[in-house]
């Protein structure tokens, strides 16, 4: 009993001399503790910062556009119809032939045609000799003033059946109305035709045009003479260039568009139906301040960009769009050559913050195809 008691108390006394070397409040440990401590808040300032992406901001083109797709119109286009119910004798042309304003088209069976005025025209001939026969005595007082005026009568309504004569038998020669292409043929040679039955299509290449309907916010935009550019998906996309030749007077109520007709200056490939691209160029400046979009920060209807305000310092300004593209923004004022923006890291910047620049960037990439000119306004 006695020897368990002194191997208790010898064991207490080797905790009590060995314990403060290995418990928490030991020197050793509080040299760590102020060692650690006075890391981790050199840590903790040096994470504080923000890594972000910077672009410098230089002068570049950039233009507003207002972009439409549309399918290309001739505007003198025409079907050509019979005017005379015969059988066609002759076919003269055919789709693809260039033809000429009144150039014979097709010939129509005319013998019956050329029976009648020939027999109008004897006969004519004929009470023509007689009236001046009766045209003398009626100067020399033998002939009545009533027989006269008969006789003047018959000799006017052989001239109206001659006229009608010939009339029906011009019919029996298809003319071109206008001068252009023939695009469709729609009879054979020996086909009897009817009044008003389609013959031919003729279309007037150089008269192709697009027509695009712009909504009436646009109007304000547009005038005419103003620069358009049209480009074909079909045939490789090169541009072709154009102008806005007519505003229509009127909105559509239903639509709230307004017709722009857009005349074409090289029309070289294009043809009437050709699906195409169509941009009117609104506004364009040689030399604006290009502001990549990646840098802008939405707040409601404002627009915002923070700006590097020394080497690790961001403010917040406020940017008014004047024109903008795909990729820039013009800015109305604020901003100068050699600002730098920042571009990528942005969310969750305040005004003020301290920031760390990780990458940095020039602002002159190519603008590209420019968008919605709303902010113009």
């Amino acid at each position: 009993m006695v020897r368990k008691v002194h191997l208790s108390f010898l064991l207490l006394l080797c905790l009590a001399l060995v314990g403060p070397q290995l418990g928490c409040g030991g020197p050793n440990m509080e040299a760590r503790e102020a060692d650690g401590g006075k890391n981790g808040g050199e840590k903790e300032e040096e994470d504080s910062s923000i890594p972000v992406e910077v672009a410098v901001l230089s002068e570049g083109f950039i233009e507003a556009v207002l972009k439409f797709s549309t399918n290309l119109e001739a505007e003198r286009q025409v079907s050509v119809l019979s005017e005379s119910a015969r059988r066609v004798e002759r076919l003269l042309v055919e789709e693809g032939d260039r033809v000429r304003k009144g150039q014979v088209l097709l010939r129509l069976q005319d013998d019956e045609q050329k029976t009648t005025l020939d027999k109008v025209d004897s006969e004519l001939r004929k009470v023509e000799r007689e009236y001046e026969r009766q045209k003398r005595l009626h100067e020399q007082g033998f002939l009545s003033e009533e027989d006269f005026s008969n006789a003047t009568y018959q000799i006017e309504q052989l001239k109206f059946r001659q006229v009608e004569a010939r009339r029906d038998l011009s019919y029996t020669a298809v003319r071109a109305p206008i001068g252009g292409t023939v695009t469709r043929r729609d009879v054979s040679l020996g086909d009897f035709v009817t009044h008003n039955q389609p013959l031919f299509e003729v279309v007037d290449f150089d008269s192709i045009v697009a027509r695009v309907f712009v909504p009436e916010k646009d109007l304000v935009f547009l005038h005419e003479g103003q620069l358009a550019r049209l480009s074909a998906p079909s045939l490789g996309g090169a541009d072709h260039s154009g102008k806005v030749e007519r505003l229509a007077p009127v909105v559509d109520p239903q639509t709230g568009t307004v017709k722009v007709t857009v005349a074409i200056s090289d029309k070289s490939g294009l043809r009437p139906g050709l699906y195409v691209d169509v941009e009117l160029v609104t506004a364009a400046h040689e030399t604006a301040l290009l502001v990549p979009k990646r840098a802008l920060v939405y707040d409601e209807e404002q627009i915002f960009v923070y700006r590097m305000k020394g080497n690790d310092r961001v403010e917040r300004v406020l940017l008014r769009p004047l024109l903008e593209d795909k990729t820039f923004v013009e800015p109305v004022a604020g901003f100068s050559p050699g600002d730098r923006v920042v571009v990528a890291g942005q969310a969750g910047l305040k005004d003020g913050a301290q920031v760390r620049v990780v990458a940095s960037s020039a602002g002159s990439e190519s603008p590209s195809e420019v968008s919605d000119p709303e902010a113009s306004r």
